[in-house]
């Protein structure tokens, strides 16, 4: 790819990632229109110049060649000279865009910090998520705990809004974080009875999110679609105690699961003390990681059991990696 191509993808990349925070609208919409323009002009100018030369002279004409035809040879008999131009790095730079694109191009070299190592590579499937889905809570978990000043007993996010199904094991850059949670969710926290904790973990298991904080044990009923068996909470020891249905346990949540309002997440609207932890999703991960870098740790998301199935798997299902 050549440079200057290479510099307008890197900055598509950007406001795809940062459109309607870092980047203003008329910011975007101004390059959007820039951009086909360009575009437009390129296939127009091809596309034109080759019906031109078709009509006017049936041999193809070579690159950066120009030929007049006579009124005799055109159909129309009117003149023409035809050119052929190639597009590619040699062109200059366009000076009013580049100048356009420069206030991007720190928040472009951003994406490609190194922000920690991952242990092992990320795979999203089947109840929980997978491996994704351990790593993505785990560091919600920590980052909303920290965040409060004191231990979340249970965190839970939508796997659909996890959009990279896997991460490779190596070098974590801020990019991959981007890509993995796009979207400007943020965490809240919430107050749940016991018995509201359960009925939120039935519904986890039921659409196959991700959690953390609990043991859960599912099986596949009658219409092979999973369902919650048991469930206890874990301590940080990795030790499960029983859920009380009378007591109150601090949950972390997404914004995006409370105001859906209805459904299975239905239950989040009946627990207490609603209030936002004042961090999107995606910066209390990039925290995680960088707490984690700190620590001399590298960043892990394995598979722990955290979801323990009982009974035979339907043959189309995923097993989570």
């Amino acid at each position: 790819m050549a440079p200057r191509q290479t510099e307008v993808y890197r900055t598509l990349q950007l406001v795809r990632h940062l459109i309607g925070s870092q980047v203003t609208f008329s910011y975007a919409r101004a390059f959007c229109r820039a951009a086909l323009l360009l575009f437009a002009l390129a296939f127009w100018s091809a596309d034109g110049l080759a019906q031109q030369s078709a009509a006017t002279e049936p041999s193809p004409a070579s690159p950066n060649s120009s030929k007049t035809v006579s009124p005799a040879e055109g159909s129309t008999g009117i003149k023409a000279s035809v050119s052929e131009t190639l597009l590619d790095a040699s062109i200059p730079d366009d000076p009013a865009v580049m100048k356009m694109l420069e206030p991007y191009r720190a928040k472009v070299a951003e994406l490609e910090v190194v922000i920690g190592r991952l242990e092992g590579e990320l795979r999203k499937g089947g109840v929980g998520a997978g491996s994704l889905g351990n790593f993505v809570t785990d560091g919600l978990r920590a980052e909303a705990s920290r965040k409060l000043g004191k231990p979340v007993a249970l965190t839970v996010s939508n796997s659909g809004g996890m959009r990279k199904s896997s991460i490779a094991e190596g070098e974590l850059r801020v990019r991959d974080i981007f890509e993995l949670l796009p979207f400007e969710n943020a965490l809240i926290k919430i107050d749940l009875t016991g018995e509201q904790l359960l009925r939120l973990l039935a519904a986890v298991v039921a659409d196959r999110d991700a959690q953390s904080g609990a043991h859960i044990v599912y099986k596949y009923g009658a219409d092979n679609r999973p369902e919650l068996v048991s469930a206890t909470l874990l301590g940080e020891n990795g030790k499960e105690r029983p859920i009380d249905p009378k007591a109150t346990y601090l949950v972390a949540t997404i914004d995006y699961l409370y105001g859906l309002g209805g459904g299975r997440y239905a239950v989040l609207r009946e627990g207490k003390n609603m209030t936002p932890i004042g961090i999107t999703l995606r910066d209390a991960l990039l925290n995680y990681v960088r707490s984690e870098t700190a620590k001399g740790r590298p960043a892990r998301g394995r598979l722990d059991g955290r979801f323990t199935q009982v009974g035979p798997t339907p043959p189309k299902e995923t097993v989570p990696q």
